[in-house]
């Protein structure tokens, strides 16, 4: 889906080389995504090969590689050695999905709404929280990475693709729907301020989520770290199951 959506996203004969394929019988038989972010899909061994080999020719470094667990670990392993040591390697990831026609577990969180300009000056530090306390740096370390970062927010607000709660003027929750494609979208960014952790807030946001999405693409799906117990607890109650195991190596 992340490729199906940055695919839709962006003019290929202007962004040459960013779309790999492997069709050793003249039919592609796999594609990996390669700007910042290293994406396998359809991948056996052979193809994974194929493109580290071509990934080690034209790119020094990305900031991550994440996909199917399997086709991760092919790649990885083709171009372990001569690549930068990793930072983290996040394995195994459960991909989940609620089937557009299952009953939501739980009851919306009716204060779950999509954000709007007027909610930038808050929602912008709460996501970069989100993204130093997930990611393990901040998204920005100056003034123009701190403008480019607010643009990309806005961005997702522009689009009705950020879900926040605001109580007292400060984001208690917020969610994103990023990758939209082939009949399904993809939330990310979910995040509860600590203060408000442990009182039963997440699993009615994330339904309030979730019913929205559902107006982008039917299939809502998300993947989440495999040691975020209370995360996957959550999920699960909101209606969620594992599909699929993804895994992300991040430099």
């Amino acid at each position: 889906m992340y490729v199906a959506a940055r695919i839709g996203e962006n003019d290929l004969d202007r962004a040459r080389g960013s779309l790999l394929g492997y069709a050793p019988a003249g039919e592609v038989e796999a594609i990996c995504w390669v700007p910042s972010n290293v994406v396998p899909v359809g991948c056996d061994e052979a193809a994974a090969t194929a493109f580290a080999s071509r990934i080690r020719r034209h790119h020094a470094r990305c900031s991550s590689i994440f996909g199917q667990a399997m086709e991760v670990a092919w790649l990885w392993d083709a171009l372990a050695g001569t690549w930068p040591t990793p930072t983290d390697l996040r394995v195994p990831q459960p991909l989940m999905a609620v089937p557009a026609d299952r009953p939501l577990g739980v009851e919306p969180d009716p204060l779950v709404v999509p954000a709007t300009p007027a909610d930038l000056d808050v929602l912008v530090p709460a996501s970069a929280a989100m993204f130093t306390e997930e990611i393990g740096y901040p998204p920005y370390r100056n003034t123009s990475g701190a403008r480019y970062y607010r643009r990309a927010v806005a961005t997702l607000v522009d689009r009705g693709h950020a879900l926040v709660r605001i109580e007292d003027g400060r984001v208690v929750f917020k969610a994103d729907v990023g990758s939209v494609g082939v009949g399904a979208c993809q939330i990310q960014g979910v995040w509860v301020d600590p203060d408000y952790r442990g009182r039963g807030l997440s699993a009615p946001a994330m339904a309030a989520v979730v019913e929205h999405a559902r107006r982008i693409a039917p299939l809502v799906t998300l993947y989440v770290n495999g040691y975020n117990a209370p995360a996957l607890a959550t999920y699960r109650r909101v209606g969620f199951d594992e599909v699929e195991r993804f895994a992300t190596i991040l430099f």
